[in-house]
């Protein structure tokens, strides 16, 4: 067992009843995640659109995140995470409600751009309870919560996504009345929020940078609306480059300006420490594979091998039993993580659950072939990824000056949120582009679908990306986010 490991042993308990309200929340955030899922087709039908419009829904939604995390988590840090997190609840109930009475596509386009405030809970959580959990172990006690926590999202995400499919029967197709149970459960977490979690007492002060929050706006709006405009209308589109261009200058006079100031809205001094931008940057290569790989692997499972000569071949229905294998490996990632993390190093931890999800990976080139190799593959990946989603916002939060938890949590969605946008991309052209080369070379039966070296191309990335993480997790000095005081010898070698 690792030095001082007996300072992590302190009990949940010690934290009340606030981390049990705090998993209710996550229950919620995952049925937002799971519920609308199997019922994507039905809306597109309710609202009059083909069903390759609803990929606005998910651009819209991911550019709202990449904008407000940052925001909502500074205001935390300011104002008390407490508060912030009960004002996102709140934001998040009114949009549900949108979502469940949108008349028409743009009234339902904005109120599900808005609901994707739910993004922030999880890193303001996180930014709590470290808050609270002062005095000895407080960094294992806050990787306990995660993992308590990211359990509650998966299990919410399973249980939202088989309500949906059941409901949606229960109701005759009433799809109001289907969309309105997200609704309400979250309405019910603003009285879980209210009366079940108390404030944090460590405050940052100051006020919300205004002018650098103009200038991020800017660059984040432009990059995810540039890589959105990029899958939806290919790399041979000459203005979609000029629009990521622009974004990633934006970033200039963003990073010049906040480091001139004292109270920035992003501490880029924070995020130069050697335990801290291995993370954030682990984060956004996290992204590619745990929001970018679903859909292909989706597509994948469906595609005929009788007719292409490669895929599963199962209905909707089968596909379920990939999806739900991804999750459950990711629940018990979750709740492996701060166990393991008792017996050896928390950057060693992490290290192992990126090296997992690029050997996950690794496994898709030679191992496709069939349904019990498909799951083998994905819970590896799964277990993964679980440790990883529970052990970076907690991870970022220990690596954090205290009155900057918020801000560090927060970060790490924002980077994989961009991640994500980045793969998504990526991913859509690599497939798209597979497909019409299979075409021109008169592919037998390409059709529509991507030939296999399209799949191959998204798990190489995923698994090249995992290992990359691993190694730069490496560069995070040995006794990072742990309880046990780094000495002097630790210091001197942080690379170690």
């Amino acid at each position: 067992m690792k030095p001082g490991a007996d300072v992590g042993r302190r009990s949940l308990r010690t934290l009340g009843p606030v981390v049990l309200f705090l998993a209710l929340v996550e229950i919620t955030s995952g049925i937002l995640q799971g519920y609308y899922t199997p019922i994507l087709s039905d809306i597109a039908r309710n609202l009059g659109i083909n069903d390759g419009d609803v990929n606005w829904f998910e651009a819209a939604q991911l550019m709202l995140s990449a904008l407000a995390v940052p925001v909502l988590a500074k205001l935390g840090d300011i104002y008390g995470h407490k508060r912030i997190l009960l004002v996102s609840t709140v934001l998040t109930a009114a949009a549900s409600w949108g979502v469940a009475f949108a008349p028409d596509f743009w009234t339902f386009l904005a109120a599900w751009s808005l609901q994707g405030f739910y993004v922030v809970w999880l890193p303001l959580e996180i930014a709590l309870i470290f808050g609270r959990a002062a005095g000895p172990g407080r960094a294992a006690l806050t990787r306990k919560a995660a993992g308590l926590l990211v359990g509650a999202l998966q299990f919410g995400v399973i249980a939202g996504a088989l309500a949906a499919g059941v409901l949606v029967e229960v109701f005759a197709g009433s799809l109001t009345l289907t969309l309105m149970v997200p609704a309400v459960a979250v309405t019910a977490c603003i009285a879980a929020v209210h009366f079940g979690v108390p404030e944090t007492t460590e405050r940052a002060g100051g006020i919300l940078d205004g002018r650098g929050f103009l200038l991020l706006a800017i660059g984040l709006l432009m990059i995810t609306s540039g890589l959105s405009f990029l899958r939806i209308n290919g790399p041979g589109t000459w203005w979609v480059w000029l629009v990521l261009a622009a974004g990633l200058a934006a970033f200039v006079p963003f990073v010049r300006y906040e480091l001139g100031l004292k109270d920035p809205l992003v501490d880029f001094a924070m995020l130069r420490d050697k335990a801290m931008w291995p993370v954030q940057l682990t984060a956004g290569l996290f992204g590619i594979s745990v929001l970018g790989a679903q859909a292909p692997m989706s597509t994948f499972a469906r595609t005929d091998r009788a007719v292409h000569g490669y895929g599963l071949g199962l209905d909707a229905g089968s596909v379920s039993i990939i999806i739900g294998s991804y999750v459950l490996s990711v629940l018990i990632g979750a709740l492996l993580f701060p166990v393991v993390s008792r017996y050896v190093t928390p950057r060693l931890t992490l290290c192992g659950a990126a090296a997992l999800v690029g050997v996950g990976y690794l496994l898709f080139l030679p191992f496709h072939d069939t349904l019990a190799q498909t799951l083998a593959n994905m819970v590896v990946a799964g277990l993964g990824s679980g440790a990883l989603v529970a052990a970076l916002p907690s991870a970022a939060a220990a690596a954090a000056p205290l009155n900057r938890t918020g801000m560090a949590t927060g970060l790490t969605n924002t980077t994989k949120t961009i991640g994500g946008s980045f793969a998504s991309a990526v991913f859509g052209i690599a497939l798209m582009s597979a497909a019409t080369d299979a075409l021109a070379d008169g592919a037998q039966g390409a059709g529509t679908a991507a030939p296999l070296t399209g799949y191959l191309t998204v798990w190489t990335v995923c698994s090249v990306t995992g290992f990359i993480a691993a190694g730069l997790l490496l560069l995070v000095p040995r006794l990072a986010f742990a309880d046990v005081p780094l000495t002097a010898s630790d210091t001197d070698t942080r690379t170690s």
